[in-house]
Formats: structure tokens, sequence, C-alpha cells
């Protein structure tokens, strides 16, 4: 490997914390919108998106990116799936978190990293270090005895990584910029979005954006808060190995525990337990491996 390269993955590195610093804090957004019903939110999250989406397309002069992706039939066909596994994602991460099941948000996500990294794996034939085929085991080990002791959410948790998994692998191989790609994906759902915002403003509760102006800011708090995590998580999708990106995918779901624990005073059983510190081991393992590899790269 060349030593552009090794910076072009620790560039990718960079992209990665940004997306999981924010994804990891989502709960805590997801608090202030707790009354709204779960696909009325995700509908006004990708219309709040695509003002800002075009609003940096405009400054960063990318326009002629999203044109190009709409004439080609492959990307668009791409990305109409990534869209749609995104907005599936999205509806069962929401009623997972407003249903009191913040556990099984996190299981999701710590399953998504063994998803990703199968992939990686079987689709783009990627390979893994000998120390780094053993954080997967230990990883492996601690999410499956977490799954045994939430047989009851087992399938949100199953909904929320693998349609997570293969919405990052298109995005990975698509050969689309990461806002333009956004953009298209966002212009792609905007018109349902629109019809569900309306049909939503038309029951007796009314619209969530007319009831108050603090509820209306939190709602459209919900564009930055898709856009730049998805963006920088694209950047980093195309600069590193899949692979390496799925574990690094341990990292919010992580956080996201932490916030269960301490914040929602969620009960944590043996399992539960057994299982993140398996993880953290993993987490330890696989981070000491790619700096051994960094040294090793500088060195040579």
């Amino acid at each position: 490997m060349t030593h552009s390269s090794g910076k072009h993955r620790m560039d990718g590195l960079a992209y990665a914390l940004v997306s999981h610093a924010i994804w990891g804090l989502m709960p805590l957004y997801l608090v202030l919108v707790h009354n709204v019903p779960p696909v009325e939110f995700v509908a006004w999250r990708i219309i709040w998106t695509l003002p800002l989406c075009l609003a940096m397309l405009a400054w960063r002069r990318r326009g002629a990116e999203v044109i190009a992706a709409l004439k080609d039939r492959r990307s668009l066909a791409a990305l109409t799936a990534s869209a749609m596994l995104v907005g599936v994602n999205w509806v069962f991460y929401v009623i997972a978190v407003q249903t009191d099941h913040v556990y099984a948000a996190s299981l999701g996500y710590y399953i998504l990293p063994l998803v990703m990294m199968v992939l990686g794996l079987a689709v783009l034939k990627e390979r893994l270090t000998g120390p780094q085929w053993g954080a997967v085991t230990l990883a492996a080990v601690g999410v499956g005895l977490l799954a045994v002791g939430a047989r009851s959410t087992l399938w949100l948790s199953l909904i929320v990584a693998v349609t997570f998994g293969i919405y990052g692998l298109i995005r990975k191989t698509v050969r689309v910029g990461a806002l333009a790609g956004l953009t298209v994906e966002t212009l792609l759902l905007i018109v349902p979005s629109i019809g569900i915002a309306v049909w939503y403003g038309m029951q007796d509760q009314g619209s969530s954006m007319a009831q108050g102006l603090g509820l209306a800011a939190a709602i459209a708090l919900g564009g930055p808060m898709t856009a730049v995590p998805l963006t920088t998580f694209a950047v980093a999708a195309r600069r590193m190995d899949y692979s390496v990106l799925g574990f690094l995918q341990f990292l919010s779901p992580t956080v996201v525990f932490l916030l269960g624990l301490f914040y929602f005073h969620e009960e944590l059983n043996q399992a539960q337990l057994a299982c993140f510190v398996l993880i953290w081991a993993a987490m330890a393992l696989f981070v000491w491996d790619l700096l051994r590899g960094r040294k090793v790269r500088t060195a040579a």
C-alpha cells in the first residue's frame, strides 16, 4: 500500500468518526420529537434534508453531478434502491426509540458491523488480518449473547441492521459523489414524503409542524441531523475498506447503549453486559491492529 492510499484511509476514518458521533447521540435528539408519529417524522426529515442538500450543492457547485446521476440508468436504479432502504431504516429506528426499545436500536447497530463485514468479504472480496478475524469472532459471540436475550425485539434489530448494511454497500459501489448521491436519494423520496406530511396534516390532530415553534424547530433540525452524517458516511465508505468501516460501526451503538443505561435508565441484564464487554474487547483488538498496520506502512 502506498503512503497516499494510507492517508486516504485515515481521512476516511475522520469522516466515519463524525458520522458515528452524530448517530450515537441521535436518541437524545429523538427525545425532542418523541410525540411525532414515526412515519410523519421521517417524511419531514426528508423534506428538510432537501433544501440543505441543494444549498450545499450550490455552494460547492456540484449540481452537474446530480444531473449526471439522474441521467445514468444504473446510478439512478442503485440510488432508488438505497433511498428505499434508508427510508425503511429510519422508520424502524425511530419506532424502536419511541417505543422505549433503545437497546433494540442499539442491538441493530451492533449486528450491522457483522453484516457489513460479511458483505465486504463476500461481495467486495476484501480480506481481514488474523487479529481482525479474532476481533470479529469476539464481537459475533457478544452479539449472539445479546440476540438470545432480546428475542422479542430481534426482528426490529435485524431490519435496522440489514437495511443499512445493504444501503452502505450500494453507496460504496455506486459511482456518484457523497453529496450528489444523498441529494438524488432525497429527490426520489420527496414526493411520497410531501404526500405523507399532507395526509397527517389533514387528520384531526393536524400536522406536527403546526404544534408549536419549538417542535417545528426540532423537526426541522432533522435536516442537518440527516444530511451531515449520511454525507460523511458516504465519503468514508468510498475511502475505506467496507469491512473496516463496518467494524467502526460498533462506535455509535456503544454510545446509544450508554445513553440507554445512564440517560433512559433501561434495565441492564447479564447477557447485555457480557455482550458489551466482548464487543469492547473486540473493538480494542481491531483498533490495535489498525494502528499497528499504520505504523508498519509508515516505516515502509
